[in-house]
């Protein structure tokens, strides 16, 4: 008799998690957000959750207001550089805002980012999600 598909065990998946924030603390330089998707292009997890602060509100140079853009442009660099460096992995990535990115809406529950600018290509595997949220991997 056929074996009731709850039983069966589903593929395994790899999930990565990542919080923020992604620069140096002495600097905007996003470096360890450039290791973090090279590691991603090399690994390959079928899921990356990435949690905020992406521009994060307590960084110095936001503070002082030494950044050679606005908290949106900045912001959304940082979301290109992770999208399009994932690409050739294929990851489902699902972003989660944090009270202390700059750019965003300082409410809790926090809703999901918005990113109008999503490439048509990207928008099957890139997900933005509020805080709190459920996930549900398959």
């Amino acid at each position: 008799s056929p074996t009731p598909s709850s039983v069966v065990p589903a593929e395994q998946r790899m999930v990565l998690v990542a919080c923020g924030p992604y620069t140096p603390s002495d600097s905007i330089a996003y470096d360890p957000l450039t290791d973090l998707v090279e590691v991603i292009a090399r690994d390959r997890p079928d899921v990356c959750v990435l949690f905020g602060p992406f521009l994060d509100a307590k960084h110095e140079q936001v503070e002082n207001c030494q950044l050679l853009g606005s908290f949106d442009e900045v912001f959304k660099l940082c979301l290109r550089t992770i999208i399009e460096g994932t690409r050739s992995a294929g990851s489902h990535l699902v972003f989660v805002p944090s009270l202390r990115d700059v750019h965003h809406d300082y409410v809790y529950p926090q809703p999901p980012f918005l990113y109008p600018e999503l490439p048509k290509d990207d928008k099957p595997r890139v997900h933005f999600v509020p805080d709190p949220c459920t996930l549900d991997v398959d």
